[in-house]
């Protein structure tokens, strides 16, 4: 492969050499800016799910920018978030050395902060709540999906990139950060102030309940981390244990998280069908499928609102199209891209949206979402109150399970 490519810039040096300019010479030539700056376009080059790179001229845009005067590390990456700004997608970006190591540690450990999931709201250009972790400071303080953040400790978030709120919004546990928040229905924003705190990212809540004498195994699942899998695998093997008959998995304001991890949560409730297809850069479709036998066929409902995202929604989507399970609660949040992470030389990263992924009944969710089989709004309740009485959602789910047992013994 490297030999073709190598026989093909011989034959073409003349013609390159006219287009590219400097860029016919030798990598040695480049200053280590230059080189970490190329080393970002091959990356986005190879792997961005959009082959026109959002009708730009991707060549062009590293020729311009690496004739920029590149004088430190800051200069460079203000360099390449510029190039990759070209794109227009908020989810391909550059994450500095600390804000990569953050991410990782978001999906396989703990972190301290204030417990927001967050993202650009791509309609209105706004910083959007995606969900609060659970048992989080922004969760006690009452924030919801969708609210939007348009201050932090006074900075306009207009004027800084999701990662740079992401890093404000963390911190020493301890130390107070102030958001100004505006909400939909609401005349004047709100100003809340938070204490960080480390973040809990032990994602599964499990219990067996018993209302009206139908054991029911009541699962929360609050973000799709590295040890979710496990988790939800030991928490269907305990409920079963204990008599479950049915059960109901609460995805609500769970905003993803890894994408293998969904995969294989589907896999505990599927004996067999497509969880999921992805679609990359050649439009090639590729699936992942259930194989082997599910942990348990007892009766299933999924809860979802607005702060399912991601992860989230394969695995709705999964269990819904291959009529696993029902869906109740409100139309989930609609995000259908898939980004990889890529490491730079430096220590720092690049996410990147390698492929988009349809349902196994090929909808696209992308900023449409998942309608649920049966549409139930939801008034604010506290966070004890979630799986009782005062859950609308959650007892619509109940009455639904009570119905398929009922129509079981019959048959």
């Amino acid at each position: 492969m490297h030999r073709r490519v190598f026989q093909i810039a011989i034959l073409l040096f003349l013609q390159v050499a006219l287009v590219l300019g400097p860029w016919a010479g030798p990598a040695a030539a480049l200053t280590p800016e230059q080189q970490l700056l190329s080393e970002a376009w091959r990356i986005v080059n190879r792997s961005y799910v959009d082959d026109k790179f959002n009708n730009h001229n991707w060549w062009s845009i590293r020729e311009k920018a690496v004739k920029q005067p590149l004088k430190d590390r800051e200069q460079t990456y203000t360099a390449i978030q510029g190039m990759l700004a070209n794109l227009d997608d908020p989810f391909t970006r550059l994450l500095k050395p600390e804000q990569y190591r953050s991410l990782q540690v978001n999906t396989s450990g703990e972190l301290t902060g204030v417990g927001l999931q967050i993202a650009i709201d791509r309609q209105t250009n706004t910083l959007t709540v995606v969900a609060p972790i659970a048992g989080s400071p922004a969760d006690k303080a009452g924030i919801q999906p969708l609210d939007r953040i348009l201050k932090i400790d006074g900075t306009p978030a207009s004027e800084l990139s999701l990662d740079e709120a992401a890093t404000r919004m963390r911190g020493r546990i301890g130390t107070p950060v102030t958001l100004t928040l505006g909400r939909e229905g609401r005349d004047a924003a709100e100003e809340i102030q938070l204490v960080r705190d480390r973040i809990a990212l032990n994602p599964v809540y499990a219990e067996l309940q018993s209302p009206e004498n139908l054991p029911v195994g009541y699962i929360r699942l609050s973000q799709f981390s590295a040890n979710a899998t496990e988790e939800v695998a030991h928490a269907i093997d305990r409920l079963e244990k204990q008599g479950a008959a049915a059960y109901i998995l609460d995805l609500r304001n769970n905003p993803g998280g890894l994408l293998q991890a969904g995969i294989e949560i589907a896999r505990l409730w599927l004996d067999s069908g497509t969880i999921v297809y992805t679609v990359n850069r050649q439009g090639i479709l590729g699936s992942f499928e259930a194989s082997g036998e599910a942990l348990t066929g007892d009766p299933l409902i999924v809860l979802v609102n607005k702060g399912t995202a991601s992860a989230s929604e394969i695995l709705a989507g999964a269990l819904q199209d291959n009529g696993r399970a029902q869906l109740v609660g409100e139309k989930t949040f609609g995000k259908g891209l898939i980004q990889s992470l890529f490491d730079l030389s430096d220590g720092s990263g690049l996410a990147v949206t390698v492929a988009k992924y349809e349902t196994p009944n090929h909808k696209d969710i992308n900023k449409l979402g998942i309608a649920p089989d049966r549409v139930v709004p939801l008034e604010p309740i506290a966070r004890d109150q979630i799986g009782t009485s005062a859950d609308l959602q959650y007892q619509a789910a109940l009455q639904l399970l009570k119905e398929k047992t009922v129509l079981a013994k019959s048959v």
